[in-house]
């Protein structure tokens, strides 16, 4: 399938794509509210609550925003690789959870949003500089049992 008519499709019949998406199919986090889409041989994650993914793409926008700099994101107008975008969305759920209660896993990323809402009034009001140390830090690729032999 042609890239740009994947594209299409998947904003066709995937009304409400999930902003953590990528994070949740690398299973570093999980949340009931997602649904994985299968569109050709690719899959994605929808949101099944509209309110909760406008809230998630939100911060999503929020984390990439205030993650540019510290990923050397210098141009508006180029899309984040791969490596970025996961930086930024395991980084940014696992800074936020830390910032919220210390923990290391992320277990429902709608509840740990509208958690961060309720303590801090809002997303623009979150501890940036202490998410994006996560981010920063953030390892991609978790190395498998072969890659320590």
């Amino acid at each position: 399938m042609d890239e740009n008519q994947f594209r299409q499709v998947l904003r066709a019949t995937n009304p409400h794509p999930c902003a953590f998406g990528k994070a949740i199919l690398a299973r570093r986090c999980a949340c009931p509210l997602a649904r994985k889409h299968h569109i050709a041989e690719r899959e994605s994650m929808l949101c099944t609550d509209a309110n909760a993914h406008a809230s998630c793409l939100e911060l999503h926008d929020l984390l990439r925003h205030h993650s540019a700099f510290a990923l050397k994101h210098i141009h508006d107008e180029q899309p984040f690789t791969h490596a970025q975008e996961m930086k930024v969305q395991c980084g940014g759920l696992l800074g936020l959870q830390r910032a919220l209660d210390g923990s290391e896993e992320i277990v429902d990323v709608a509840a740990l949003v509208e958690a961060a809402r309720q303590k801090y009034g809002s997303v623009e009001e979150l501890p940036y500089a202490l998410i994006i140390r996560s981010v920063a830090a953030a390892k991609v690729r978790i190395p498998s049992q072969d890659d320590k032999t």
